[in-house]
């Protein structure tokens, strides 16, 4: 047994007792649970068969588990622990005491989540984009193929009327808008200012799926004389890639990258991705941001008329939640509805940048996002101050209430910047 040192690891015994402010092991063994409990557990969970096996799979059908401890010292003797049995984590993220493994199918997740160490257990879920299958290859119309020849302002940019207040807002370069998806690519129609890498930090965050630079160029494309305009162009723009080529994202890696934005002080955060079910440490992430005042905008999903409720994280109440609308002031067909969405903003036929210098039109709610993203940018410079309540609140007074849907397609109708 290692010497007793002041470590604050909280751990509950039998009854309404308790022990804190001693050596974790000793508390441990008066609550009945040794450390070698935990090792023993640890080394059936993650057997060097195990790992191997996990290694050779895509991300795509990979399956993690999120292991949530309950203070920062607890979090310490638990990667001792996995250390002394020589394992490591997949990925760590301390802020949230969070430590993310691949785990057996066999593991006792009982006996584990009951552990004095651990806080909760919970599936590091995947996430899905929200973007129609079978539109990322490049389908162009008329008004998307001229773009190469001359400036364009899209269409869905002109209905929530962004350029009317373009000049008045000076272009927003204090502004910071972090665009949480496949990473950016470089493009002459984007200026990015910073970007991180969540699936490997230390690498680019260069967009190798096509998705998060359609969504940077309807959030931030340049007025520069060609190409499209965005709803906010020459706000601050930054790439911060949570998913893989294949679109694949997990809920630990939208967690990291909320932190980075939280650390980096963004005021804007795209996120037009989801999943069907909640998590509790993502939850945390979402509202630890929003009380730092961070603006954060959710695709609602593309489930149709058939979904009776909307993806997370859109559905948390800290978010403005976005369905999609067509040319027609419509709600597009595909658009999830449920209670909890916000507003609406156009979604079908999106012009926008790909990879590779061009561009391309693409439909989903994942679409719909950055035009709301770069109308809270603009407010955001037009009223200095505004907390994201107050943003919200704004959006949804001035939106423009659509005939034909009701509150679970549209919340409070299409988005009017005012």
């Amino acid at each position: 047994m290692e010497s007793i040192r002041q470590t604050k690891c909280h751990v509950p015994l039998t009854g309404n007792s308790s022990l804190s402010y001693f050596e974790i092991e000793i508390a441990m063994f008066a609550g009945g649970m040794k450390m070698n409990r935990l090792a023993e557990l640890l080394k059936s969970a993650l057997s060097p068969g195990h790992k191997a096996e996990i290694a050779s799979r895509s991300r795509r059908t990979q399956i993690r588990r999120l292991i949530v401890l309950k203070n920062n010292a607890c979090y310490d003797a638990f990667l001792r622990t996995m250390k002394s049995v020589g394992l490591s984590p997949d990925k760590k993220i301390k802020s949230h005491k969070a430590v993310i493994c691949h785990f057996n199918p066999t593991t006792d997740w009982q006996s584990l989540s009951k552990h004095a160490l651990v806080r909760r257990i919970e599936v590091d879920r995947k996430l899905t984009l929200h973007v129609l299958p079978g539109e990322r290859t490049g389908a162009a119309d008329s008004a998307c193929a001229s773009v190469n020849k001359s400036q364009v302002i899209p269409w869905g940019i002109n209905r929530i009327r962004a350029p009317r207040y373009w000049e008045r807002a000076a272009y927003g370069r204090n502004v910071k808008v972090a665009v949480i998806d496949t990473g950016v690519s470089p493009h002459p129609d984007l200026n990015i200012s910073g970007s991180f890498n969540a699936i490997d930090n230390g690498r680019s965050a260069r967009d190798d799926n096509g998705h998060g630079t359609h969504v940077a160029g309807t959030l931030a494309g340049l007025n520069n004389k060609f190409g499209v305009i965005g709803a906010a162009p020459g706000i601050r723009l930054y790439a911060v890639k949570a998913f893989d080529s294949t679109g694949t994202g997990f809920v630990s890696d939208i967690i990291e990258s909320i932190d980075w934005c939280v650390r980096n002080r963004m005021h804007v955060i795209n996120m037009s991705f989801g999943m069907a079910e909640g998590s509790a440490t993502l939850l945390e992430s979402i509202r630890r941001a929003h009380n730092r005042g961070i603006v954060l905008v959710a695709s609602c999903g593309n489930e149709g008329i058939m979904a009776d409720h909307i993806d997370y994280p859109a559905k948390y109440s800290e978010t403005i939640a976005v369905a999609a609308t067509n040319r027609d002031n419509q709600i597009a067909g595909f658009s999830s509805r449920g209670s909890g969405i916000t507003l609406a903003a156009p979604g079908v036929g999106i012009c926008s940048t790909i990879p590779g210098s061009k561009y391309s039109l693409l439909s989903g709610t994942s679409m719909a996002v950055p035009h709301v993203s770069g109308a809270a940018a603009l407010l955001l410079i037009l009223h200095p101050g505004i907390t994201p309540s107050q943003l919200k609140s704004r959006l949804k007074q001035t939106a423009r209430r659509l005939s034909g849907s009701g509150t679970d397609a549209q919340g409070a109708g299409l988005i009017q910047i005012t």
